[in-house]
């Protein structure tokens, strides 16, 4: 695991994107700029995300978002001394794991690894296979991070939380899960954190929103970190 305290770095609209305002170049000095200081801040690694790219492609991005994507990590790599993860929203492994290995990174964020969740991309399907033999050939210390019950996101009826999470440890090859709540910036709430936990006691358990200064304490008396971005942006928005 990269660390208990992880730092998001969202980034601005990418080349492609609908709102990019066309510039790439400030889009990677503010991401460079957002890494550094979350490094002096204390934090043990950061997660680059293209979170400024909504609405948001279900799986494989457009190759200028991997080129895109790829500029801008190497460049917050370069700038840091922390370990430095990548997140291709909504579900592109593939594309994360391949930018990863290129750049040097050290883990990426997968939000759904395995199994199936019904978004407002529509349905979204893990490929843990695929990613675990990318994985082998690429980079096998790319460290995966998994989402359970993703956020702005709903399970197959009858699906629990215990079996999604036993899946993911069990048979995904995820390296860590990550408990959220429902949405971007709502807590993960800790009888969630437990069950993963009861779950996948070897793995690490990290809590992936709503982590707040005021919380951070009692949500590592159950989780072995937080990834922390709403909280740290500029009176709380995500921009």
């Amino acid at each position: 695991m990269p660390g208990p305290l992880i730092g998001m770095v969202h980034l601005g609209a990418l080349v492609g994107s609908p709102r990019f305002g066309n510039s790439m170049r400030s889009v990677v000095q503010r991401a460079v700029d957002d890494a550094v200081t979350l490094e002096r801040a204390g934090f043990d690694a950061v997660l680059v995300e293209n979170f400024g790219d909504a609405p948001f492609f279900a799986d494989a991005v457009p190759p200028v978002t991997v080129a895109a994507m790829a500029r801008t990590l190497s460049a917050v790599i370069a700038a840091t001394s922390i370990p430095v993860g990548v997140n291709v929203l909504r579900n592109d492994a593939m594309s994360a794991l391949s930018i990863a290995a290129a750049c040097d990174a050290s883990f990426i964020r997968v939000n759904v690894l395995s199994g199936t969740m019904f978004t407002d991309q529509g349905v979204l399907e893990g490929r843990p296979a695929e990613l675990s033999r990318l994985r082998s050939s690429l980079g096998p210390d790319i460290e995966i991070l998994a989402d359970v019950f993703v956020k702005h996101a709903v399970p197959p009826p009858g699906l629990t939380l215990t079996q999604a999470a036993e899946d993911l440890c069990e048979r995904g090859g995820a390296d860590a899960i990550v408990v959220s709540g429902t949405g971007t910036g709502r807590p993960a709430e800790i009888a969630a954190v437990d069950e993963v936990r009861a779950a996948c006691g070897r793995l690490p358990i990290l809590v992936g929103s709503g982590a707040r200064i005021d919380t951070i304490a009692k949500i590592l008396q159950h989780a072995d970190g937080v990834i922390v971005g709403t909280a740290i942006e500029a009176d709380g928005h995500t921009t």
